[in-house]
């Protein structure tokens, strides 16, 4: 999104934990409190049981995020699809 860039890694290994560099100069973007980007993304965490690394920066913070919710459903989809085996790509194996 223009100047901001996003990178998301994800991994379903069963295991939750998520790896948040992203910081935000405001505290609100539009409605939304910046603090509940974090709180959407632990609880994805947690609750799915995936490893989840987010960083981002950027000037405008409605691009930053912008760009990663954008980078969050690519990283799903690659996790999610199986590679020219038929396997899916974890580091676990499994899904």
């Amino acid at each position: 999104m223009d100047e901001a860039k996003a990178e998301v890694l994800i991994d379903f290994g069963g295991r939750p934990w998520i790896q948040w560099n992203v910081e935000f100069k405001r505290e609100k973007i539009g409605d939304v409190p910046t603090e509940m980007f974090y709180h959407f993304f632990k609880s994805f965490s947690d609750h799915a049981k995936c490893n989840l690394s987010i960083s981002a920066q950027g000037d405008n913070e409605h691009h930053i995020i912008e760009s990663i919710f954008k980078a969050f459903a690519k990283a799903i989809k690659a996790a999610k699809s199986r590679d020219a085996n038929m396997e899916i790509p974890s580091t676990k194996g499994v899904l």
